[in-house]
């Protein structure tokens, strides 16, 4: 599919002209700013909330609206592209933004930083600070929530069943085995041992990556599971990629009858009921475990980060080969851990031709949303949909217990996080043009294939490398591997 623009990746080699703004006058009356992001409760309704707040302040008005996240990428890209211009800030997946800049859609924003005394950015996780608001060494992206994916599992039910939280897939299983069918909830009726939402055209794409990574990457963060950097050859048709599929598929045994039409909110939903034994997410079970919707799991929690692998690929074959000093050399007790930074986290972009003013106002309202003194207690909220990404939100427990965390529970969820976001082999998610098409759509699409029974699992990553391949070549096979080299830090 031919994207709307081409365009020469000069940035890549020089990186961008950086627009140097005054500082600003906090005085909006008149100005409106147009938000376009997914709908709430989740990440739109804080967006609301403090527009009202940021609206008190300064006079101006923030408008959000909401579409459907599947339509979400395609609206800002065609409202942008085509010029029509009506939207001035995205709030999107942070890796999509590639393409954007690749077109020269999006304000560059460090002059803007530049005048700002209140947004901190040494607080902001390097990860968050580095990969997911920059491209090229620009930064382009604010961000309002950290992403990447973690194991929750049931203390309790793993305490009167004698077993530790697993470490590898294979572990997960028997443990899921060993849950599967207990009450977990006291209403007499079987829980699950294992939730994992597979729902196609929602965001079940985000956990199989997170399952091949530990596979697949072994190399530090700039290894990569998505494609070889120099030739942009995928590194999807193979034993490894293969197995997480089928793992993936196995958990259903374990899980709800209707797995296959659960998307995030349908998983979140059973584990706040206290339904499920194990569940991948992201950050918000944490603070979802608190809400009062969540009393059935209150204080019951753990998170631990993603279980890991004792195999691992080996690129010049595509075969799966033990794991030992050589082959990961960032293994733990010889397995291989890779926690995937699934999605990266909702960012806010602005609109490069929107008028200056509204930009600044913009601006101003997206480091308002970062800023410490409202982020940190926004996370610690699991309705919002905004999960940890400053420093001062991960090593204090006094936020988190002020909102209903026992510090027991504190401590093993930042500590989960932490174990995460430090990890040298952590992976990064899809950065470069056409990720969502990469991901998103032909990702997505032989994933349901195959959890459908259509195809087996050799054949959806062979179909996958075809598919990549062509919206590679579609993108340019060169300005492509340039882009991807950045996105992982490779600078040579």
């Amino acid at each position: 599919m031919k994207h709307l623009f081409k365009k020469a990746l000069g940035l890549a080699a020089a990186g961008c002209m950086t627009a140097i703004m005054p500082a600003s006058a906090q005085d909006y009356n008149g100005v409106e700013v147009n938000i376009l992001t997914r709908p709430g409760p989740v990440i739109a309704q804080r967006l609301v909330e403090r527009g009202e707040e940021f609206t008190a302040m300064t006079g101006a008005k923030i408008n959000v609206a909401e579409v459907p996240f599947a339509e979400l990428f395609q609206k800002l890209l065609t409202d942008w592209a085509t010029g029509t211009n009506s939207i001035d800030v995205g709030v999107f997946a942070s890796g999509w933004a590639v393409e954007m800049v690749d077109g020269g859609l999006l304000e560059p924003l460090d002059g803007y930083i530049a005048n700002d005394t209140k947004i901190d950015m040494d607080d902001i996780a390097p990860y968050f600070r580095e990969f997911n608001q920059k491209i090229g060494g620009e930064t382009y992206l604010i961000t309002v929530d950290g992403d990447f994916q973690m194991l929750y599992y049931r203390r309790d039910i793993l305490e009167e069943i004698g077993m530790e939280p697993p470490r590898t897939w294979d572990e997960y299983m028997t443990v899921a085995a060993a849950m599967h069918g207990k009450d977990m909830n006291g209403d007499g009726e079987a829980d699950y041992g294992s939730c994992i939402f597979k729902k196609r055209n929602a965001q079940s794409y985000f956990a199989i990556m997170s399952m091949a990574a530990g596979f697949v990457q072994t190399k530090g963060t700039g290894h990569g599971i998505f494609f070889d950097p120099e030739t942009m050859t995928p590194k999807v048709n193979n034993e490894a990629w293969a197995k997480a599929f089928e793992v993936y598929k196995a958990t259903g045994e374990f899980g709800p009858p209707e797995e296959l039409n659960h998307d995030i909110g349908d998983t979140r939903g059973l584990v706040q009921a206290g339904r499920c034994g194990m569940v991948i997410d992201w950050g918000d079970i944490g603070p979802l475990s608190i809400d009062e919707s969540g009393a059935a799991i209150k204080d019951k929690m753990g998170a631990v980060i993603m279980p890991g692998s004792t195999e691992v690929l080996d690129e010049a074959t595509g075969k799966l080969v033990a794991c030992d000093a050589t082959t990961c050399p960032n293994a733990t007790d010889g397995i291989n851990y890779s926690p995937f930074a699934a999605f990266g986290g909702w960012a806010g972009a602005i609109n490069a031709k929107s008028d200056d003013q509204v930009k600044q106002a913009a601006y101003d309202f997206l480091s308002y949303v970062n800023q410490a003194a409202q982020s940190n207690v926004d996370v610690t909220m699991g309705w919002t949909g905004y999960n940890p990404y400053r420093n001062s939100q991960l090593n204090n427990t006094e936020n988190w217990i002020n909102a209903g965390f026992s510090e027991e529970f504190a401590l093993n969820y930042l500590g989960a996080i932490k174990d995460s976001l430090n990890h040298p082999n952590m992976a990064s998610d899809i950065r470069i043009p056409g990720a969502q098409q990469y991901t998103g759509v032909v990702l997505d699409r032989e994933l349901a294939r195959f959890l459908a029974g259509e195809i087996t699992s050799q054949e959806a990553v062979a179909n996958i490398e075809a598919g990549w391949e062509e919206i590679t070549d579609d993108f340019g096979r060169e300005s492509q591997a340039t882009m991807y080299k950045l996105s992982l830090g490779i600078t040579n």
